[in-house]
């Protein structure tokens, strides 16, 4: 059979043959869309983010802190939003909470970043 006889014998569309689609199926299909990106992307950054200004607004002075620029450092003095951290002998800076990325033991070796 060559092409023109297939397209021939197929039902024309709106033909009482071909299935046809409700609208309700789309919105049900847009809905689970919907809820698949709530539950892959939006739900675990908003636990994330929770988890991080719980961290944050932990921080207490004598803890051993990670820089987001790599710096590390011992707090010496909490402010409202801001820390004074001792990064070397005789040497502290102010830096805002939110440039801290990890907050360490004593001895602790700070954890790579994950990769996004």
């Amino acid at each position: 059979m060559n092409g023109m006889a297939i397209l021939a014998m197929a039902p024309a569309p709106g033909a009482e043959g071909a299935p046809q689609q409700s609208g309700a199926f789309m919105f049900v299909w847009l809905g689970l869309m919907v809820l698949l990106f709530y539950f892959m992307l939006i739900r675990p950054q908003k636990r994330r983010e929770k988890e991080r200004q719980a961290l944050l607004g932990a921080v207490k002075t004598g803890d051993r802190v990670l820089f987001g620029g790599g710096f590390l450092g011992v707090v010496a003095n909490v402010k409202e939003k801001t820390l004074i951290v001792k990064i070397a002998d005789g040497v502290k800076v102010e830096i805002v909470r939110g440039a801290v990325s990890q907050v360490l033991d004593k001895g602790e070796a700070p954890e790579p970043e994950p990769k996004a």
